[in-house]
């Protein structure tokens, strides 16, 4: 199978795309008590194109000797906790603080990919123990660190195993989801992967919008409480 090749303009185009449907899917849960349908459905798609763009570039040559996973954790872990402030206010959670937000979604997938790419028994072991701990503490539980998990083999070794591995993680998130819009990741990433869209990369923009456009959102929702307005 030939390897998945996607410009890096046509990458961080998923990106924003993914940006645009998970604001969508937050307006539609914390201001409009998740009542607008055809939001939720379009934001699965979301996470599993945050997840293929994470992979896709930790699946790259000599990522390890550039420092890539290190400061890729760095800055998930730092903005994931600036996060937690607005995302725990805004309620909506099974158990007061849990589960942690996407970013630590993506802190697990990160570090579980970089305890794997070491290639080590004992780091397989500690990888094993991460999957089951971190995937049981964050947003999307395990099908998110699995689809991250078999994303990354699939880059890495494309074979039609890792891709059929990687759609079924996909699939796996149905149980989360309650549907399984999430597919509809994969023919995006397929066009993606057949166009080369020229977009400037801007490193620090997700991590910065995502605890923002959260404490917006938690602002917003102040003088609607005033006003009467009940949420979940």
């Amino acid at each position: 199978m030939k390897p998945l090749r996607i410009s890096d303009g046509s990458l961080e185009a998923l990106k924003w795309i993914a940006l645009v449907l998970m604001t969508g899917d937050h307006v539609n849960k914390y201001l409009f008590n998740a009542a607008l349908p055809a939001l939720f459905e379009a934001g699965r798609v979301a996470l599993p194109l945050f997840i293929f763009v994470l992979a896709y570039n930790l699946s790259r040559p000599n990522v390890m000797a550039r420092g890539a996973y290190g400061r890729t954790m760095k800055r998930l872990a730092l903005f994931g906790t600036v996060a937690s402030v607005p995302f725990i206010a805004l309620g909506g959670l099974a158990s007061g603080w849990w589960p942690l937000n996407v970013l630590f979604t993506l802190f697990v997938v990160a570090s579980t990919l970089l305890l794997v790419e070491k290639g080590r028994a004992g780091t397989w072991i500690v990888a094993g123990i991460l999957f089951v701990i971190g995937g049981s503490s964050v947003e999307y539980w395990w099908p998110a660190v699995a689809l991250g998990l078999a994303v990354w083999w699939h880059c890495k070794r494309p074979s039609w195993w890792s891709a059929g591995t990687a759609v079924l993680a996909c699939v796996a998130l149905w149980p989360v989801n309650g549907n399984l819009w999430a597919l509809a990741a994969v023919p995006l990433v397929l066009i993606a992967s057949l166009v080369e869209l020229r977009m400037p990369r801007l490193r620090w923009a997700f991590y910065a919008y995502y605890p923002m456009h959260l404490a917006a959102l938690w602002l917003i929702r102040i003088p609607m409480s005033n006003a009467g307005y009940l949420f979940f």
